[in-house]
């Protein structure tokens, strides 16, 4: 009988040899969509829940919790999103691997509207686990690479500890308490410091334009969530009681979403080089940009709430600050970790000059109508409008 190699390969969990990082054409894999799809959606849960906190006028108290939710969810696209850029071989104990991970992810995406109204994260607790599982597996497997052994450990004890951590918080601290949120900092810190750790034994062979491309794809994800908030608008416009409110508000919201995007895309080289200080700025620096791009989406819903007269306490001066707030941070933090490293001329000074402006307008309770101009205006000044 002939030997089948492939079950050898599954048994022996075969090594994941570093990718090339200078492949050329290399694109995003369809189990990378995959993983993005499943990101989706937990991005969305947690983006609804502040949605109905700012309808509410209750924002300010659930945005804790939101920013614990989504930085978690950021974090576990992040890890694996890195991972794959170095390491991916698409084979099937790779892809077993991925899939447990995202069915962690799911299950913990399951427990957002519990956990925001509880703060009980215990089964959220439990997918948490399974995906840090499957990611000390992954870096397992990638250990038994000589050149990057070091590395890959440094990633799988110190992706343990920090789970370790999050175990050790859901025990010694309660919900809802200065306790919870410092001592989830603190672990964040841990994450955050894993990379960093590992990666001063040898850098991993990320593909910097692969990795270019999945950050624009989980933005373009992230404006979704504005999108969706759009489709609400244009929804009052339906049915006997057609609304004409809602849908100015979603027509100004679509100038933000389109805004964003050309600026986010003004640049085809949003990574300069692979240095270590710059990798790990321009990658943890995102996390603000997704994040500023979510909270915009559930500001844009709140404001379609008020305009279709749906909204419970809710005001649009309150509203106002939900829109101009991240969209400035959407802007600053686009200058910090790209716009820094080019030469612009005076398109250099557009966003942080504009995010000014966006927090004026925010600070007088102005309707989206006013942070689509401001947007507008933005895309002229930081966009080249010239085609080469």
């Amino acid at each position: 009988m002939a030997h089948d190699p492939s079950i050898g390969s599954v048994m022996h969990l075969p090594i994941l040899k570093a990718r090339d990082p200078g492949q050329p054409h290399r694109a995003a894999t369809q189990l990378e969509l995959l993983f993005d799809l499943v990101s989706v959606i937990a991005i969305a849960s947690v983006t609804a829940e502040l949605h109905h906190a700012i309808s509410s006028n209750h924002g300010a108290e659930i945005f804790p919790r939101f920013a614990f939710l989504f930085m978690a969810i950021w974090w576990s696209w992040m890890n694996f999103t890195w991972f794959a850029s170095a390491f991916d071989n698409d084979g099937p104990v790779y892809r077993v691997l991925v899939m447990v991970i995202m069915g962690g992810q799911l299950l913990f995406a399951g427990g957002v509207e519990h956990i925001v109204e509880t703060l009980d994260f215990r089964w959220g607790l439990l997918g948490w686990i399974v995906m840090r599982l499957g990611m000390i597996a992954l870096w397992l497997q990638a250990s038994r690479n000589d050149a990057y052994r070091t590395t890959a450990l440094r990633y799988a004890i110190g992706i343990a500890f920090a789970q370790l951590c999050w175990i050790a918080m859901y025990f010694m601290t309660r919900g809802n308490t200065a306790a919870f949120f410092t001592v989830g900092i603190l672990v964040f810190i841990v994450e955050l410091l894993v990379p960093a750790i590992a990666e001063k034994a040898r850098n991993t062979p990320f593909h910097r334009h692969h990795m270019i491309e999945r950050y624009g794809l989980l933005t373009i994800i992230s404006l979704g969530e504005i999108v969706l908030a759009i489709s609400l608008g244009f929804a009052a416009l339906f049915g006997e009681d057609a609304l004409a409110a809602p849908a100015i508000t979603a027509i100004a919201a679509l100038v933000i979403v389109f805004a964003a995007f050309w600026i986010y895309f003004a640049e085809e080289n949003h990574l300069p080089d692979t240095a270590l200080g710059t990798a790990l700025s321009w990658g943890y620096g995102h996390v603000l940009v997704f994040g500023a791009l979510a909270v915009m989406g559930a500001g844009v819903a709140a404001e379609v709430d008020l305009a279709a007269h749906a909204s419970h306490g809710s005001t649009q001066e309150s509203i106002a600050k939900w829109l101009g707030v991240p969209l400035a941070v959407f802007w600053l933090t686009l200058a910090v970790i790209r716009d820094r490293h080019f030469r612009l001329g005076r398109r250099a000074f557009a966003l942080p000059a504009m995010a000014v402006l966006v927090l004026l307008a925010a600070w007088f309770g102005a309707p989206t109508t006013v942070f689509a101009l401001l947007s507008v205006i933005a895309v002229l000044w930081r966009v080249p409008m010239r085609v080469e």
